[in-house]
C-alpha cells in the first residue's frame, strides 16, 4: 500500500511557540517540513464565550499514519492550550518528487 500523505494544521498563540513545536516535530521525524504563517486573526466559541485573537498557524506537511500515535501526543506535549486546533487534511495528489521527499525525511513506523 502506498504511503498517505497529510497535511496538519495547528494554530499556536505566537510564532515562538510554532518555532518550538515545528523543531521537536522535525527532530522526531514526525513532520518533513513546517510553515509557520504568523498572523492570522481566529475568531471562535470558547466556553460560551466568542474570541478574537491573533494566533500564528502551523503547516505541516507529513504521513498520516504518524497523526494518531505519534504527532497528536507530540504537539499536545508542548502546547499552551487546553485544546488545540490540530487537524489532518489529505493530501490527494502532488509533484511525486515532494511526495518522495517526505517519505524520506519522515519516520518509517
Amino acid at each position: 500500500m502506498p504511503d498517505q500523505f497529510i497535511v496538519v494544521l495547528i494554530t499556536v498563540p505566537s510564532p515562538e511557540v510554532g518555532e518550538q513545536i515545528a523543531t521537536a516535530l522535525l527532530e522526531r521525524k514526525l513532520a518533513a517540513c513546517v510553515n509557520i504563517v504568523p498572523r492570522i486573526q481566529s475568531i471562535y466559541t470558547w466556553q460560551g464565550t466568542v474570541h478574537n485573537d491573533h494566533e500564528a498557524l502551523l503547516v505541516v506537511k507529513t504521513r498520516a499514519a504518524l497523526f494518531a500515535e505519534r504527532l497528536v501526543p507530540a504537539v499536545k506535549a508542548i502546547h499552551p492550550y487546553e485544546v488545540p486546533e490540530i487537524i489532518a487534511l489529505p493530501i490527494l495528489t502532488g509533484s511525486q518528487s515532494y511526495l518522495d521527499w517526505i517519505a524520506a525525511e519522515t519516520s518509517q513506523i
